[in-house]
């Protein structure tokens, strides 16, 4: 199969690749996706097949609008839930609610009675689920495990051949995923950080829990990115928390003889010795969150062994930014 890059005006053939059956990448504000028709059991279950992902984590079904999310889920949740479509929608917050029995197939729940549902910010994409007329079901568009794509060239650098087509709208603006909140338990509770924050989600409804759940083992996880290892590159990531303790840090891995990555806001990369492969995180954690993903790819097409990345407090934008980094380093952090 010969994947296509479509342009994001490119609409009607992305949608006729969907009508037909086939996966086609799309575009949002935090990363790309992979689309397929979330009404079809067995299109579904190919999106696992190109991904490589295991059958039992669910995915999250991407809507054009709020009106189209009632067509599946229980409505006695529309009160509650609208309250936050209203409020963040179009944008990077995935709602999880009860669904109508029968409605959405065992391949998009994971087998559970739930679904988690999310209409993002990027009008192509919009465009193309309106013009398709059902909702499409969007994991990140990536080899399961591997850095999220935030550029139509990551796609096709990991599923070239797997998948009909891509449509390129250029790079995402957030880069890291979308927060997700589980509405089916007694208190709403984040299960995924992302640009949506607990006080944001706080100025809109009255509680939420932010302590995220740990998965156990045989349990089903509710959302992507509870379970597995994510977003980790072929080089071993290590955090480095302080940026004063870079330089050392730099000494202690060259000292090893292994191959070297550094990536990291452009104020320490200025002391970075000459030879040393390199990428900027920008300024500040807003930028580090968006080039991530770009940057664990970029280190990684360098065939570096160990990829040294700046840590951020853990608060506010900084959870989204610290959950993913710590998913792809394996929680692994430099000790001086």
């Amino acid at each position: 199969m010969e994947t296509e890059i479509l342009k994001s005006t490119q609409i009607q053939e992305a949608s006729d690749f969907l009508a037909d059956g086939q996966l086609v990448a799309f575009p949002t504000e935090t990363v790309y996706g992979l689309g397929a028709d979330a009404t079809r059991p067995d299109v579904v279950k190919e999106v696992y097949a190109a991904k490589g992902r295991p059958s039992d984590n669910p995915l999250i079904v991407h809507v054009s609008g709020p009106e189209m999310v009632w067509d599946y889920a229980d409505i006695d949740y529309k009160p509650l839930a609208e309250k936050l479509m209203n409020a963040f929608w179009p944008g990077p917050l995935t709602i999880i609610m009860p669904i109508q029995p029968g409605k959405l197939s065992k391949a998009v729940t994971g087998g559970l009675t739930t679904a988690a549902f999310r209409m993002p910010n990027n009008q192509a994409t919009l465009n193309l689920i309106k013009t398709f007329g059902k909702p499409i079901v969007g994991p990140s568009a990536n080899t399961s495990g591997k850095p999220s794509p935030t550029l139509a060239k990551h796609v096709y650098h990991d599923l070239h051949g797997k998948i009909a087509a891509i449509l390129d709208d250029g790079p995402t603006k957030l880069g890291v995923e979308s927060t997700v909140i589980d509405l089916s338990v007694d208190v709403p509770t984040i299960l995924r950080p992302g640009m949506v924050t607990v006080d944001d989600l706080l100025k809109v409804i009255d509680n939420v829990n932010s302590d995220h759940h740990k998965v156990k083992a045989g349990e089903v996880p509710k959302a992507p990115g509870m379970k597995y290892k994510h977003y980790a590159p072929s080089a071993q990531v290590v955090i480095v928390d302080d940026k004063s303790d870079f330089n050392q840090a730099i000494e202690e891995y060259l000292a090893k003889g292994v191959s070297l990555g550094v990536m990291a806001v452009d104020d320490i990369l200025k002391e970075v010795p000459a030879g040393i492969k390199t990428f900027s995180l920008g300024d500040d954690v807003i930028s580090a969150s968006r080039d991530l993903f770009a940057g664990l790819r970029q280190l990684d097409s360098d065939k570096v062994e160990y990829i040294l990345a700046q840590g951020f407090p853990d608060a506010d934008h900084g959870e989204a930014y610290s959950n993913r980094l710590n998913k792809s380093a394996g929680n692994t952090h430099y000790k001086n």
